[in-house]
């Protein structure tokens, strides 16, 4: 296997759908060949082996997705390293270089001379295992499942706010809850409801036993609080009725990819590690897992914060300008999974007092967090490191006393 820190020759591939365009460069930035390579196996692997021919070749990509698998799969068999940059850093790189046409030979050259020119600061993209490639894809098809209720919900929520608005502001905000979604599938209209009778509370109570009553009051009150009928009510009604069966098509299928999740992580050697620090759960760890696998890619914990853009960033120009702000890039899933991750750890007295110590020092709640998050990225890196659970009672750990506001 070759390793980063002996590549010599850079294959840029700007990846496709159907084919990918691949510019290779010496150690120096000469280019030794650019061309067209089909999206295939043969192809793919007759480049890779062309740059072995010409020294310790290495795969440079701005996209580590879906039509970039085949690229990883190939060189990883061939036991070549892959650099991955991303799209927003390789436009800004781009601005560098003479011209301003996008096309793929620039893109695949830029790619190949950025990742030669800063090869530290490149992400290497480490090998994935099994268990770890499955939980990618189950993870990114939930987070596209996500993306499905979300878009749903907001077009339930338009159309049922052009039939009554009381009635959205009663149900929208409970669409995640099985009972307003079985309401609306069967009754999706004021004048539906109305006609419903005592079986509206049958049906709320049978979704939701203890806020059954609640959820028919609030229905009743908010029908009561309109008595004209809108134009095309029957019609917006079937909109309706349609997006509610959707919408909880779309729950049902992300409770059972949940399962599926937790039993394909739970399986993965580092779960045990992950889990063992207070308030990662499966959810959270499967996507820490995901994004930054055994954390070898990352030397040390301030460069894995980096990664996840949970570090501050220091502004300065001259005396006008000093101090540190939150960052707005890294990797924004590892970022909402580490932050969320740090918020569940409250329960945790460690974590208590270091939000209460950074509270009393005048942090509002989120930046409060976020501190406690980059804390707890020290700890995350330790123990992917040496594989060793997480120890309230480590010798090594920092005594926090919490300071009363």
């Amino acid at each position: 296997m070759i390793e980063p820190e002996q590549v010599n020759v850079w294959l840029g591939m700007d990846v496709g759908k159907a084919e990918h365009f691949h510019t290779t460069l010496d150690d120096d930035g000469e280019q030794l060949a650019a061309a067209a390579v089909g999206n295939d196996e043969a192809a793919i692997r007759a480049v890779i082996r062309a740059g072995k021919e010409l020294g310790r070749p290495g795969v440079v990509i701005d996209q580590p997705g879906s039509i970039a698998a085949l690229v990883l799969a190939v060189a990883r068999e061939e036991g070549v390293p892959v650099a991955y940059i991303p799209g927003l850093v390789m436009r800004r790189a781009a601005q560098l270089y003479p011209g301003a046409a996008k096309t793929d030979p620039r893109d695949s050259f830029v790619l190949a001379d950025t990742a030669r020119t800063h090869r530290r600061r490149v992400h290497w993209l480490a090998d994935s295992d099994d268990l770890l490639a499955q939980l990618r894809v189950l993870v990114g098809f939930d987070n596209d499942l996500a993306v499905d209720v979300n878009r749903t919900a907001n077009r339930l929520r338009d159309a049922l706010t052009s039939v009554a608005p009381a009635l959205e502001r009663v149900l929208g905000d409970r669409l995640d809850h099985p009972a307003a979604r079985a309401v609306l599938a069967r009754w999706p209209t004021p004048t539906a409801m109305r006609a419903a009778g005592p079986a509206l509370r049958r049906l709320c109570r049978k979704h939701a036993p203890r806020a059954g009553d609640r959820l028919t009051d609030d229905i009743t009150a908010a029908l009561a609080a309109q008595t004209v009928t809108v134009p095309a009510e029957a019609t917006l009604g079937r909109v309706i009725a349609e997006l509610a069966d959707e919408l909880e098509r779309l729950y049902s299928r992300r409770a059972r990819l949940a399962g599926e999740i937790e039993e394909v992580f739970l399986a993965h050697p580092f779960a045990q590690l992950l889990i063992s620090m207070p308030g990662i759960g499966t959810k959270t760890g499967a996507t820490i897992l995901t994004e930054i696998g055994d954390g070898s890619a990352f030397p040390t914990a301030a460069h894995l914060a980096a990664y996840a853009g949970i570090s501050p960033v220091t502004r300065q120009s001259g005396t006008s300008v000093r101090g540190e702000t939150r960052a707005r890039h890294g990797n924004h899933r590892l970022k909402n999974a580490l932050f969320l991750a740090a918020f569940c750890s409250l329960r945790s007295p460690d974590s208590k007092a270091y939000y209460a110590r950074k509270r009393a020092e005048g942090k509002r709640h989120n930046a409060a967090i976020m501190c406690l998050a980059r804390r707890r990225c020290d700890v995350l890196h330790a123990i992917l490191r040496t594989g060793l659970p997480y120890n309230p009672n480590h010798p090594g750990k920092p005594r926090v006393t919490p300071t009363t506001p």
